[in-house]
């Protein structure tokens, strides 16, 4: 087997494979014997009738296309393991020509994952994030949330508006057809929750007790029938209740919490935010650095990589969809997108994906970042517990099913992922330096408890 190789762009090789003749002939054989297996031929057994006569049923270029396709297979890889090429997606066939003294020559395109010999300096780059810092708007705001579970109700003689509880008798008619499972009485309902029928907001917003309103409705499956269905709604308004929220002092927080004082309970909502908030500022910070990092990569991913990322994002869609009972019509319809619009944001985001894989791959390279002892091993253990399987039971799956590599490559990366971000600074909107590391956790011993431990250390 002859084999010619050259470049077909800065991470694509062709590589040319001579068939010669006689190997054509061979698969020829192979080819008439499989199509003679489908193919009802009179006096012969499926799989039994002569090459000739095969071939005068389907034509010569027929089954000089099957042939060459049989063959294939068996000389593909090979000869990308003779050229030393490590494909990162399926080659491809891009063209078959008659060969000079006979036979035929075929290019097969090979994509190569690239790796880049220089990625943008990263080292000292300031990435401008939201400040995390907790505002006492937002602890009022949580602690607002506590009172109003322990809110209570009072008529009030005004207008219902949102968030007050209305009392009503309801009923609901299609076509004239009072829908019994639509009927309630003394239904206690907070306005502009919409947790009760399409519509029913709508028509109590501003209502007060004695009113009678009505207006169209949309009622849900399971109200006597399988589809959504529009209705005519009536509803008599009883009374109007407003919350009164508990007042905030020691005594109540002590009642509905687990802390002594007002004090504590603010400052454990501040702890909590404030861990809440720098999560969010870390993960913004990685994703604005690795994107800006992405946008001065000079580099154009070959469209194979980008068919091929694009096809599995729409396996790992179409495999959720089908497990929530949706098509993909249907999909699109609730997230509000067209075809031509859904294609083009699974592109943008195949894209950004390859391109955040590139660029972590190639610092893996240039920045000689190697697995520590015990890397592979904490990673095991931890996907093992999250799947509740034994660690050893899952090393060996993944390396049965050559996974363990995939887990490698995802270890390297986020290697290199803490070293691009320990090397920058995030900073907020003034340029100020914003530490991103979660608070120590407090010491709630007695005091006096430390000393103590040392006099007993030191008595023994």
């Amino acid at each position: 087997m002859q084999t010619d190789i050259k470049d077909a762009g800065p991470f694509e090789r062709i590589l040319t494979i001579k068939l010669e003749e006689a190997d054509l002939e061979s698969a020829k054989n192979k080819a008439a014997r499989k199509m003679s297996e489908s193919m009802k031929i009179k006096g012969f057994r499926p799989g039994k009738a002569p090459r000739s006569i095969v071939e005068r049923m389907v034509g010569e270029a027929t089954l000089r296309s099957e042939a060459i396709e049989e063959a294939l297979p068996e000389l593909v890889g090979p000869a990308i393991e003779e050229a030393e090429l490590e494909p990162a997606t399926t080659p491809r066939v891009e063209e078959v020509r008659d060969a000079e003294g006979g036979g035929v020559d075929v290019d097969i395109k090979v994509t190569l994952w690239p790796l880049l010999d220089a990625v943008p300096d990263f080292s000292g780059r300031k990435v401008t994030i939201d400040s995390p810092s907790v505002q006492d708007e937002e602890i009022e705001e949580q602690i607002d949330r506590l009172r109003d579970q322990y809110a209570e109700l009072e008529d009030v003689e005004r207008p219902a508006t949102d968030g007050d509880f209305v009392m009503i008798n309801i009923s609901a008619a299609i076509d004239g057809v009072d829908i019994p499972e639509a009927t309630a009485e003394d239904l206690l309902y907070e306005v502009a929750s919409s947790s009760f029928i399409p519509g029913l907001d709508d028509l109590l917003g501003g209502s007060s007790a004695g009113d009678i309103r009505q207006g169209p409705g949309t009622l849900p499956p399971g109200f006597g029938q399988e589809e959504p269905r529009e209705a005519d709604l009536k509803v008599l308004v009883k009374g109007v209740r407003a919350k009164k929220l508990p007042e905030v002092t020691d005594d109540w927080v002590s009642d509905v919490s687990e802390f002594d004082t007002v004090a504590e309970l603010t400052d454990r909502i501040s702890a909590n935010l404030t861990v809440m908030k720098l999560d969010g500022a870390d993960n913004e910070f990685r994703s604005k650095l690795i994107e800006e990092l992405g946008e001065e990569l000079s580099l154009e991913i070959p469209a194979a990589l980008i068919d091929a990322e694009m096809e599995a994002a729409f396996h790992n869609l179409a495999h959720t969809l089908e497990q929530q009972g949706l098509d993909f019509g249907n999909y699109l319809r609730i997230v509000g997108q067209s075809e031509q619009d859904f294609v083009e944001e699974i592109k943008r985001r195949s894209e950004q994906t390859l391109k955040t894989r590139i660029l972590l791959d190639s610092i893996v390279a240039i920045e000689g970042i190697e697995l520590a002892d015990g890397d592979l091993d904490d990673a095991i253990e931890a996907m093992a517990t999250d799947v509740n399987q034994e660690p050893a039971a899952l090393k060996e799956a993944l390396e049965t099913s050559g996974r363990i590599e995939v887990l490698t490559g995802d270890i390297l990366r986020r290697k290199a992922l803490d070293r691009i971000v320990a090397s920058a600074d995030a900073v907020d909107d003034e340029g100020q330096h914003i530490d991103l590391r979660p608070p120590e956790v407090a010491d709630d011993r007695e005091e006096g408890e430390d000393s103590a431990d040392e006099s007993d250390a030191e008595e023994d």
